[in-house]
């Protein structure tokens, strides 16, 4: 087992301090409406997980992207595992995990997971990751070892997988994920195009479309699926257009969620949206032939996989 020892990472404004469109601190943040209520993640439940997690030295999204809704899904014996470390290699100014050089894969992890989620007895769990642009194939292969493991110890266990955008080697990476599929592919687009440069430094829009669209071709049994944030200063036509690009690029499944702002030197919420006007764009996703839309202040990609997976597949068969 490795130890978590990395060189320099930063968050915060040193994380931030290299992006192409700097951040510009808010000198009066919107106050947040009343709808935006998480439970309170101190409970007993929430504090057994956790000792479950640092027992076995894995890392959940969860408390690495300080999601609002960790207390809900942490009582609820249930969580999303980030494999590959805590450190990205990227500078997202919407995320909170931290940024620096990370470790190399830690081969015993996939056993270590496949053991946790066999002893939590999950029926659906999700894997995502930091990026890794320091490694040949992006991660692929260990996100790979790692379905292989969970699917040993866990034959009737649902695999969701949340994946980087694999810059520069998604070919690569979705032959290496074709030989060891998952039940759902997931891959953010997180915003509209507009705001890429701003809010994605390191993405590429069109790229993520075509990494959703492959994995569609070679995967022709596993429903892909995306999420994207809101309150990063988009339209909702352009959010409608956004959609419109999924639906034509093969995605089935889609989560929108309102962006939360992790700090003051993160990017500003430039508007919160309401729970109707969240309904207003599920109604259209479905209008425009997703199988399913999860929408909601607090839903994120990976909120209630299991939910939203179940009824992406009742969508398609009815």
């Amino acid at each position: 087992m490795q130890s978590e020892v990395l060189a320099g990472p930063q968050r915060g404004a040193g994380k931030l301090s290299r992006i192409p469109i700097k951040v510009v601190r808010s000198t009066a943040p919107l106050a947040k409406p009343p709808w935006l209520r998480a439970r309170d993640p101190g409970t007993p439940a929430v504090r057994a997980l956790q000792s479950i997690l640092r027992d076995h030295s894995l890392h959940t999204v969860c408390e690495e992207a300080a999601c609002p809704n960790i207390g809900e899904c942490f009582a609820a014996g249930t969580a999303t595992f980030m494999i590959l470390g805590a450190i990205c290699t990227r500078r997202c100014p919407f995320c909170d995990v931290a940024h620096g050089r990370p470790l190399p894969p830690d081969g015993d992890e996939p056993a270590r997971l496949a053991t946790t989620v066999a002893a939590m007895g999950l029926r659906h769990v999700v894997l995502t990751s930091v990026d890794r642009d320091d490694l040949r194939d992006g991660g692929a292969s260990h996100f790979a070892a790692c379905i292989a493991a969970l699917r040993e110890a866990s034959p009737t266990l649902a695999i969701e997988v949340l994946t980087p955008d694999f810059r520069g080697r998604a070919e690569q990476a979705l032959g290496i994920l074709a030989a060891e599929p998952p039940d759902v592919f997931n891959h953010n687009m997180e915003t509209v195009p507009r705001l890429y440069r701003e809010a994605r430094p390191g993405a590429d829009y069109a790229g993520s479309l075509q990494l959703l669209a492959e994995a569609a071709r070679r995967m022709p049994g596993v429903p892909t699926k995306s999420g994207v944030m809101l309150g990063l200063g988009e339209r909702d036509d352009e959010v409608v257009a956004l959609m419109r690009d999924l639906r034509a690029h093969g995605c089935r499944i889609l989560t929108l969620g309102q962006y939360l702002q992790p700090s003051a030197d993160h990017l500003p919420v430039r508007r919160y949206v309401a729970p109707k006007a969240f309904e207003l764009l599920r109604l259209t996703g479905l209008a425009l032939g997703f199988d399913e839309v999860a929408a909601g202040p607090l839903v994120r990609s990976s909120y209630q996989a299991e939910q939203v997976a179940a009824a992406a597949d009742a969508g398609r068969r009815g």
